[in-house]
């Protein structure tokens, strides 16, 4: 009795669902370009080692050129009945150059073929990934500088605690992109091996060499271990783990975009490009991209979790689980390299209202910790007195409704009588920012100094 949930689907039977669940054109095919790179390798060492003759090189090289034009131009057509990229690829060869084609396949096997492709298609994504973290971060610098004077609350659970500039605040992401560019750069290296003649999984005994196919699809080096080279993935997990941490930094930026740009902040004004509008009300401008980014966090952390899932039990060498590494990369990668290009085109098209972040910077009593810390430098009080000191005038500030620096010497001297008239230097925002002037702290000037230094260090994270 068939299912009806399934209605007509699989109605030819068991060839049918093995040929569903079997199947990996419908995704692998984005990796056309590394395949036929790498069979272009392959073909060449083969021939230099008089495995197999120039002449049948040359015509398989060229029957893989044509399709790549083919592929590129969307003149081919992509079988699921051949199940992957690799064997699409093989037939349509054998169909322009006939049983020549066949050759190609001597000594390698689709193990080391996939292995092959997967690695360069990751490594060429991660180069893409890190050039867009490199435009994020000068995004970022380029804003920092501009508002290095530019004074906002600082938050700690999202309550208002010292006053900072805005410019730092944005450092402060500049230096968490950076690792994660480090971490995609490391990454790189680490997977920058080649599987490619590795084979089923113990190696071939044909003469081949390993070296030169590594060196000509620019790998530093062949993979040591055959059984390794077909079963690590490793390197498409240390690269969605990058991935997922980035993801986490932006989906933190995205959150305060979505908060400092609604009505009670104020803070930032979102351009028309990247808000959107409601059905029902018309006053509405939504920040759907940051929100977007915000959700794909999750889509990239559980692309990893679930090839950490498919990974965890498998044993020595190939399993067909395998198969179930490459939509989730793909899907994690392209989500990552989406939300960079949005964070950085609403970062670089973003209006900052100045006016509402100093008013917010002088709300909550911010600069309480420069009381406390003027009464241990000027007055000697041991910390935790000055503490305890500053306290009794926050609540009475708060009693009167009014800030700290519109208590007039007489109230203060009430809770210390050591307090001078030179305490209300310590009291205003301005000159809250300016004192920080501590290595990584938030004045202006430390700020400044700081976007010198990544203008001249984004050069050298462009070519790493």
């Amino acid at each position: 009795m068939s299912n009806r949930m399934w209605g007509g689907r699989f109605g030819g039977g068991p060839d049918d669902i093995m040929e569903e669940i079997n199947a990996s054109i419908g995704f692998d095919q984005r990796l056309f370009a590394q395949d036929i790179r790498g069979s272009l390798a392959h073909c060449a060492m083969l021939a230099d080692n008089q495995i197999i003759s120039q002449q049948d090189a040359d015509e398989i090289c060229n029957g893989l050129k044509t399709i790549l034009a083919d592929i590129e131009a969307g003149n081919f057509t992509f079988s699921r009945a051949l199940e992957d990229i690799h064997m699409n690829i093989e037939a349509r060869l054998a169909e322009l150059i006939g049983p020549t084609a066949g050759r190609l396949h001597t000594a390698r096997s689709r193990n080391d073929q996939v292995a092959t492709d997967f690695r360069l298609y990751v490594r060429d994504t991660i180069d893409h990934l890190s050039g867009q973290i490199v435009a994020l971060i000068g995004a970022l610098v380029a804003k920092a500088e501009t508002h290095a004077d530019t004074i906002m609350p600082g938050f700690t659970h999202l309550q208002s605690a010292q006053p900072v500039t805005f410019g730092h605040h944005l450092l402060a992401y500049v230096e968490m992109l950076s690792r994660d560019h480090g971490r995609l750069v490391d990454a790189r290296k680490r997977l920058n091996e080649s599987p490619l003649g590795a084979a089923a999984l113990a190696g071939t005994g044909f003469p081949i060499d390993r070296h030169q196919t590594a060196e000509a699809l620019g790998f530093d080096r062949p993979t040591a271990n055959s059984m390794d080279s077909v079963s690590a993935r490793d390197f498409a997990l240390e690269t969605m783990s990058a991935a997922a941490i980035c993801a986490t930094h932006l989906s933190r930026l995205a959150e305060e975009i979505v908060v400092f740009a609604s009505p009670g902040f104020g803070f930032f004004n979102l351009p028309d490009a990247y808000s959107t509008g409601s059905s029902i009300m018309p006053q509405k401008r939504n920040p759907d991209a940051a929100e977007l980014v915000r959700a794909k966090s999750g889509r990239i952390i559980g692309a990893l979790n679930g090839l950490l899932i498919v990974m965890k039990g498998l044993p020595l060498a190939y399993s067909k689980d395998m198969q179930e590494d490459k939509e989730g990369t793909f899907n994690a990668l392209d989500s990552l390299s989406l939300c960079l290009a949005a964070m950085t085109g609403m970062m670089e098209t973003m209006t900052i209202n100045a006016d509402a972040m100093r008013e917010a910077a002088g709300r909550g009593f911010s600069t309480a910790t420069d009381l406390a810390d003027w009464l241990v430098r000027e007055a000697g009080l041991p910390f935790r007195d000055a503490h305890h000191v500053t306290g009794a005038l926050v609540a009475l500030a708060e009693a009167e409704g009014t800030e700290l620096a519109a208590l007039s010497l007489a109230q203060m001297q009430q809770a210390d009588a050591r307090i001078t008239e030179d305490v209300f230097t310590v009291l205003s925002v301005e000159n809250s920012v300016a004192s920080r002037t501590s290595h990584g702290g938030t004045a202006p000037d430390n700020v400044r100094a700081a976007v010198a230094v990544w203008t001249a260090q984004l050069a050298d994270m462009g070519d790493a």
